[in-house]
């Protein structure tokens, strides 16, 4: 059933749906933790670059899927606040039409340019082979991910984050068993991880389903729904695609970044891949603050309750900046301990707490701009996260990783402080675009 998110404590509402959200999100994050930290257990650094170059070109895929699906909690979740269940009903359908096919698509699209995909990313040889394997795999299984991502997404719009935890939860489990498995029992390195994966999404999908199936989601829905309408597809689209490219933009940053990496030996390329996995991890609140904005504040749009829609913002601005401090200073005297999780390689582990000493500053920076575009997104402005990201990627994110390269080739320490340097870029352009914003009145979505 869906949930009236317009009422009551603003700051409980907050808590109450960002804490499922923030547990499915670390479950979904530990999918590829899971797959690095066991390859690690058992086989050597080659397979460790596999995993990680593997996993990274998976994670972009993946939050430019959950980008798309922005548009869809968004959409829903207007609908919601204005009550209009029979306009979320065909949004649900018209997002299962259009999902799926992307997903065929994609699949067929990918698995054919496996090979030119692991050149362009300039993986060193030794570890080419185990990424071709991986990422075949995990290709195949691309509609298995985004099945999970948009029956989320739809969850989350309709004012529902603990199914989405619970689906997560189970699949997490599974995949950690069979990673054990598939690596630990028959060697079968990365295309172990990547059956990992792939298996416990599907068992995922498969339990959402049987969900839905046997409870009340609070919408019916009719063979009508499925029929497209091009007014609700265009809805989704204008809201998910900047979402999706902005995020997608962000990840062809850390590509990059890992490609700078990867010319640099296979020790620096799986340092980078190591701290990549766990700057995901410790990012979880910034990233569930965004989706909770995102949810939050759209019902209250749909409800006409903007003012609230603006406290929410500010709580969770002030949940991840606390946050942000409390996660840098733990992590500045346990950067060795953490990526010695990882891996036994003495210079992969001096490389990584070097780079993972001055990225995890970015945690004080993130989960501000990542309020703000969640602020955006619900505001049918999400426009406004696709600029500041991409400005912050092309004048400090890649560029400072480049030059701190190229001047520093004995450290990464440099390479890591292009990342807080970026988030404060876009702090500044998303405090500027929000005081913009209220001058002007301006005014979203009204049913």
């Amino acid at each position: 059933m869906e949930k009236n998110l317009t009422t009551g404590s603003v700051f409980k509402t907050i808590v109450y749906f960002a804490l499922p959200y923030l547990l499915s999100y670390f479950l979904q994050t530990l999918y590829g933790m899971a797959d690095l930290f066991i390859i690690g257990q058992f086989n050597g650094v080659d397979s460790i670059t596999a995993v990680s170059n593997g996993s990274q070109v998976m994670h972009m895929l993946t939050v430019i899927i959950v980008g798309l699906a922005m548009g869809v909690t968004v959409t829903i979740g207007h609908a919601i606040g204005a009550a209009r269940q029979d306009k979320a009903s065909v949004i649900v359908g018209n997002t299962i039409v259009l999902f799926m096919s992307l997903s065929i698509v994609l699949t067929i699209i990918l698995t054919a340019n496996v090979g030119n995909i692991v050149k362009l990313i300039g993986i060193p040889s030794e570890a080419v082979d185990g990424t071709v394997k991986y990422l075949i795999v995990c290709f195949i299984g691309i509609p298995f991910i985004t099945a999970y991502n948009i029956i989320s997404a739809i969850f989350r719009g309709l004012g529902d984050s603990k199914r989405p935890m619970y689906f997560i939860a189970v699949a997490c489990v599974a995949n950690i068993v069979i990673d054990y498995l598939l690596i630990g029992v028959f060697n079968m390195g990365p295309v172990g991880a990547a059956l990992g994966t792939t298996l416990s999404q599907t068992l995922s999908v498969i339990i959402s389903l049987i969900a839905i199936v046997k409870t009340d989601v609070g919408i019916k829905l009719n063979k009508s729904d499925f029929k497209i309408d091009k007014d609700t597809i265009t809805e989704i689209i204008k809201i998910g695609i900047p979402v999706a490219v902005q995020d997608g933009c962000i990840q062809v940053a850390f590509i990059i970044i890992t490609v700078i990496a990867n010319s640099r030996g296979l020790d620096e390329a799986a340092a980078v891949g190591i701290v990549e996995k766990v700057i995901s991890a410790l990012f979880i609140v910034p990233s569930s603050m965004l989706a909770t904005v995102s949810a939050l504040a759209a019902q209250n749009i749909g409800a006409g309750k903007h003012d609230r829609a603006s406290k929410t913002l500010w709580y969770a601005i002030l949940i991840t900046t606390v946050y942000g401090f409390i996660v840098t200073l733990i992590v500045e005297f346990n950067c060795d301990f953490i990526v010695e999780m990882f891996t036994t390689d003495t210079m992969v582990i001096m490389f990584g707490a070097q780079y993972l000493s001055s990225y995890i500053v970015d945690s004080i920076f993130a989960g501000v701009h990542f309020s703000f575009s969640g602020y955006f997104a619900a505001c049918g402005k999400s426009y406004i996260g696709f600029i500041h990201n991409i400005a912050a990627i092309a004048l400090l994110r890649v560029p400072g990783s480049y030059l701190a390269s190229i001047k520093f080739p004995d450290t990464l320490f440099p390479m890591g402080m292009a990342a807080p340097a970026g988030s404060l870029l876009s702090v500044v352009i998303c405090v500027i675009a929000y005081l913009i914003l209220k001058k002007r009145s301006v005014q979203t979505i009204q049913f």
